[in-house]
């Protein structure tokens, strides 16, 4: 299949809802972050959203990412205001913590090596490829920079 010019041939497809795909927002790997346990980058990701700690803490606690993610959107109109503005920086901690917290995870996502990561969804074009392999694909430049950073500390350390 040819791709954009962005997209090689050879890039890595996954993707972010898919709870067994370790380097997913979906996997159960919980870690801690802003003084709590999320129990999964979605739930973190999806209570940032809100600056009522009432509601992060709905959100926080909900049975299972998809019941996370569903709790995020029902409270479009309260989003914190600066939003789009940071949410690559709050996609971003999240997944560094993760793998900051779990060597095994870390270690997978470095085994990628250089290849270019690409969130492989037909609907998401921000943080995915889109139908047409057109997308931000926001979401696997986010992880390549986490790796760039787990590299970096890597090497700094021999």
């Amino acid at each position: 299949m040819l791709f954009p010019p962005d997209i090689p041939d050879d890039a890595m497809f996954l993707s972010r809802s898919n709870p067994e795909e370790l380097l997913g927002c979906y996997s159960p790997f919980g870690f801690e972050l802003e003084g709590k346990t999320w129990p999964t980058v979605e739930h973190y990701y999806q209570g940032m959203k809100f600056t009522d700690q009432d509601y992060q803490e709905t959100v926080r606690q909900a049975p299972t990412p998809e019941a996370a993610r569903s709790a995020g959107r029902k409270k479009k109109g309260l989003l914190r205001p600066d939003w789009k503005k940071v949410r690559e920086v709050i996609m971003t901690r999240a997944l560094y913590i993760r793998c900051k917290t779990y060597p095994h995870i870390a270690e997978a996502l470095l085994e990628t090596d250089n290849r270019v990561l690409v969130e492989n969804s037909n609907y998401d074009y921000f943080w995915g490829c889109g139908r047409d392999r057109r997308g931000s694909n926001a979401y696997g430049k986010v992880l390549m920079n986490v790796r760039k950073k787990l590299r970096e500390e890597a090497d700094s350390d021999t």
